[in-house]
């Protein structure tokens, strides 16, 4: 075969052939399976309704156990977000399941931000699965992965219509996680006021374009069933871990004067629909989805931000190599222009400190001159004030001099008067 054969080759397709024999490959679904058998699985819940409206409950009787559930008030200052893993087991299937539980939500006099927490864990997630992605080093066999799957929203049985609140959330996260709306407390209304709730809620969905997750018909084994679940969203649930003598047998339901309400009684509400769907059928869907649709958009978005693209302004397939250079060499020459930028700066600042220098030289030259003038004019009044004072001690001294003196010349006439007088006095 020429090289130009070979090198136009994969332009045609691959060519079917047959086997003359068993070769072995069938057994890859096997493998697939045993492996993914050994590794284990996970998947996360969210849970995002009022408090006390049967979050807690509903994932005890969903899972069939009883998880670790803390009690919260109508109090809390903010929505917080609980996140809680087990490790659980059914024969030899190992799954590590995650509730995330949001505290407070919906209880604030002020409820305008009330879904951004819940946005922001979610955004968290997706970011710590793309930071270990783009690791040198990465290990996303064994890291656990706690991008949320599933969001059960769950719905006040009100009757009537969805809370603005339920539309903002809901519409704020349909483009970040798979929305399974569910009617929690079905028991507290009647089936008709039911049916026309349900039929309420869809609609206010759809004209506010709000998309909740859709089983999915690619699968022809599972397309008839999911065909008919997407018909009863909402799900009507209940939930009770508490069990009742029903006829013969002990069953999930929840006790009341008038009758009991079954859990798992399809005609009571839609518990076991939620389950088959939400575990049976679609859980491995679930993750896809999660993987597929709401994390790629995140990180198509984030690469976006950081200037990475598929393709240049002509259309042409761009490596990551060649984006890698180009941001590169953008950011160099943003460098460079900082750094003459910064240059510049320097130099003007330095420019107005030495004249702002010179002017405060200026100032204190002309400062100094003046005491000096000053000092100069005060010296030569204290000369003058000295030779005054001088020309004033010269002449007291003069007086005193002379007054010294007269005082003598009295004290001797006076001394002779005396002697005098005694002398004639002998005689």
């Amino acid at each position: 075969m020429a090289s130009s054969d070979v090198a136009r080759q994969p332009d045609k397709g691959a060519r079917p052939l047959s086997l003359a024999g068993h070769v072995g490959f069938d057994s890859l679904p096997d493998q697939l399976v045993n492996k993914s058998i050994c590794q284990g699985f996970c998947f996360n819940i969210l849970c995002i309704g009022e408090t006390g409206i049967g979050k807690s409950t509903l994932m005890d009787t969903l899972f069939n156990t009883n998880f670790e559930n803390f009690e919260s008030s109508h109090f809390e200052p903010q929505v917080k977000l609980r996140a809680q893993t087990y490790d659980l087991q059914e024969t030899n299937v190992r799954l590590r399941l995650t509730v995330v539980n949001t505290v407070g939500f919906g209880d604030q006099m002020n409820k305008q931000d009330s879904y951004q927490p819940v946005v922001d864990y979610i955004d968290k997630q997706f970011e710590s699965y793309l930071q270990e992605e783009l690791k040198i080093k990465r290990s996303l066999h064994n890291y656990h992965d706690s991008r949320v799957h599933a969001c059960l929203y769950f719905i006040s049985p009100s009757g009537h219509s969805l809370k603005s609140l339920d539309l903002v959330t809901m519409k704020k996260l349909d483009s970040k996680v798979n929305i399974i709306p569910v009617i929690a407390k079905a028991d507290t209304i009647s089936k008709s006021e039911l049916h026309k709730f349900k039929i309420k809620i869809m609609s206010e969905l759809v004209s506010n374009g709000v998309q909740i997750y859709q089983f999915p018909l690619d699968d022809e084994t599972v397309a008839k069933v999911n065909t008919t679940m997407n018909g009863h969203l909402p799900f009507a649930v209940v939930g009770s871990t508490e069990e009742v003598c029903v006829g013969n047998k002990m069953v999930k339901a929840r006790q009341y004067p008038w009758g009991v309400v079954q859990v798992e009684n399809e005609q009571h509400c839609d518990f076991v629909k939620l389950r088959e769907m939400l575990i049976c059928v679609n859980m491995e869907d679930l993750r896809e989805q999660t993987h597929s649709r709401h994390y790629e958009l995140y990180r198509r978005c984030k690469l976006e931000e950081m200037g990475f693209k598929d393709t240049d302004p002509e259309c042409k397939p761009v490596s990551l190599q060649q984006t890698y250079e180009a941001k590169r060499q953008e950011f160099l020459l943003e460098l460079q222009r900082r750094e003459d930028e910064m240059r510049q700066i320097f130099v003007q600042r330095v420019k107005e400190k030495e004249a702002e220098l010179k002017e405060a030289e200026r100032e204190l030259q002309s400062r100094f001159e003046q005491l000096k003038r000053r000092h100069a004019e005060e010296k030569a009044t204290l000369e003058e004030k000295k030779r005054l004072f001088e020309e004033d001690q010269s002449s007291f001294n003069k007086r005193k001099a002379a007054t010294q003196l007269l005082q003598a010349q009295n004290m001797t006439a006076n001394g002779k008067k005396d002697k005098d007088r005694k002398n004639s006095g002998f005689m």
